[in-house]
């Protein structure tokens, strides 16, 4: 495995999640922190409800071995 997909499963989840929460702090707006939070819960319910089910069933045990190895 290669960039960052070595580290997390989702790295672009996670920079828009960072980037949200970023521009929270430059604004000082408690409401884009707010954004952040709902972004990544949706983001994390989609992973856990749809994606990594259906990465299961497409690529089993090769998919199981990546995610024994990377954090969701």
């Amino acid at each position: 495995m290669r960039g960052f997909y070595r580290f997390v499963r989702n790295p672009m989840y996670v920079a828009v999640t960072l980037l949200i929460l970023g521009q929270a702090l430059l604004f000082g707006d408690w409401r884009l922190a707010v954004y952040a939070v709902v972004f990544w819960l949706c983001c994390h319910m989609f992973v856990v409800t749809y994606e990594e089910p259906t990465l299961h069933r497409t690529y089993g045990a090769e998919y199981e071995a990546y995610r024994a190895g990377v954090g969701r």
